[in-house]
């Protein structure tokens, strides 16, 4: 189920019209079942996945805090256990056939002559979100940061919370789990952030993500089309900021609607002048995943830089591999990866580090502006291999590039181009300036924002492209 289709617009408009009027354990129990609806209207199959998952974490946790309290010595063996669960079944169903056509492929090099039927099981949407989210829930209680809760259904409704099942942000359990097992309020706040928030949401998806991807696919699959292979990058870079902060927006809309508060996912990505700022704004909820589950637990930078720098490439290289099953995303996460290592190395040898915005002088918004220039085309790099279906369509588009090979593009194009930035940056660039983690119009007179978010709708529904296209990180 999209959240831009007419079938979730009813599906939601049922479930606040049951949700308001119900006490909490009702609101909880029909938010439950909501959500295994939402996620088994695309495959119901797969719920059973989330149900074994729920069912092994919600038991391994409670075992696990068990053994810590009475001195068993089995607390590690039970965390161990959690993550073979999970991450076998994350495995089985998205790296199985990667595996097997790398495998193959190596011996293959060797001089075997090696042919391995490839299994073609269907990605499960959205796993490899709420696999580190019920994850982190027994790492955490393993860790002492968490109590167990007794009550299976907050827990199986922490797992399955439709408005951030399938695509994040991913949620730790000593913030969402609270706001499910204690009383909410819904208050007018809350329906004006959370409108906001949808709106916003919407409009990046359906009029800048969408209208940049038609230009995105003409550039990366027909060469000799009317849009540059750099243009055609910018476009890419801007649709899938416009996808995935549109879905993330339109989560944390929905969610404040009934009162809860999901974590902030992005915060302008864009205008960061490093690329460690980049990952402390971009996808937030994975970027400190990563950081607080794998960077830490490999020693983090306790050890030395070099093993720093080790750390980095190694956490890096497995975001990339979280994000898919493919060699193209393993390189970009190892890109991203060298990117932090180098620096770091600078930073460390300067002796400063960077602040998230200028402040001060014509010298320091120039050190700001150029540092923001060279870190935007740095992650543009990346995303070539991040957007093309293969190696070779990669070095395709990176030596159409550098050999200006491709046109810079039509008229059209370009003011195509030049609108869809300019629309982001006013987005942007006032939550930005003041650093807010909420739409700036939410502080609007009323009149003003109604007007605003009217135009909004209006041009989402009649000039962004007709067919809603499914959001970039389903696939993951």
């Amino acid at each position: 189920m999209l959240f831009n289709s007419s079938v979730f617009a009813i599906f939601l408009v049922v479930v606040l019209a049951l949700y308001y009027p119900m006490r909490l354990r009702a609101q909880n129990f029909m938010l439950l079942a909501a959500s295994y609806l939402f996620y088994g209207w695309w495959d119901w199959r797969f719920t059973s996945l989330l149900a074994i998952s729920t069912i092994v974490d919600f038991v391994l946790a409670k075992r696990i805090r068990a053994d810590q309290e009475n001195g068993g010595g089995r607390a590690r063996f039970y965390l161990i256990a959690s993550c073979v669960v999970n991450l076998g079944i994350l495995a089985t169903f998205k790296y199985c056939d990667f595996f097997i056509q790398s495998a193959t492929a190596v011996l293959n090099a060797f001089g075997f002559d090696a042919h391995v039927e490839l299994v073609g099981l269907v990605l499960p949407v959205g796993i490899s979100f709420y696999t580190f989210q019920t994850m982190s829930y027994t790492i955490d209680v393993y860790r002492g940061q968490q109590e167990p809760t007794n009550n299976i259904l907050d827990f199986a409704l922490y797992v399955a919370f439709f408005p951030q099942l399938v695509a994040g942000p991913i949620e730790r359990s000593t913030h969402l789990l609270p706001q499910i097992s204690t009383g909410r309020r819904v208050t007018v706040d809350d329906l004006r952030i959370g409108s906001a928030l949808m709106v916003m949401g919407y409009f990046k998806k359906m009029v800048i993500a969408d209208s940049a991807a038609v230009y995105a696919d003409i550039a990366f699959n027909d060469p000799s089309g009317n849009v540059g292979a750099l243009l055609g990058v910018y476009f890419f870079a801007i649709q899938i900021y416009g996808d995935f902060a549109g879905y993330t927006d339109i989560a944390r809309g929905v969610a404040r609607l009934m009162g809860f508060d999901l974590c902030l996912n992005f915060r302008q990505p864009y205008l960061s002048s490093s690329i460690t700022e980049f990952w402390r704004r971009w996808h937030i909820s994975l970027s400190s995943w990563l950081r607080d589950y794998l960077y830490i637990s490999f020693g983090g930078n306790r050890r030395g830089p070099w093993k720093t720098y080790r750390n980095l490439m190694l956490v890096m290289l497995l975001g990339g591999l979280w994000h898919g099953a493919s060699w193209n995303f393993v390189i970009w996460g190892g890109l991203h990866g060298t990117y932090l290592a180098v620096e770091r190395m600078f930073a460390s040898r300067n002796g400063h580090k960077k602040a998230d915005r200028p402040r001060g002088g014509f010298g320091t918004w120039l050190k700001w502006f150029v540092g923001t220039a060279i870190t935007f085309h740095l992650v543009c790099l990346a995303w070539i291999l991040f957007r093309a279906h293969g190696l070779d369509e990669a070095f395709r588009v990176m030596h159409d590039i550098v050999t200006l090979h491709s046109p810079i593009g039509s008229f059209e194009v370009l003011t195509v181009f030049v609108v869809l930035v300019l629309l982001t940056l006013m987005i942007d660039v006032p939550c930005w300036w003041s650093d807010r983690e909420v739409p700036v119009p939410t502080s609007w007179p009323a009149v003003v924002r109604g007007i605003l978010y009217g135009i909004m709708i209006a041009v989402a529904t009649f000039v962004g492209p007709s067919g809603g296209k499914p959001f970039v990180y389903f696939q993951f």
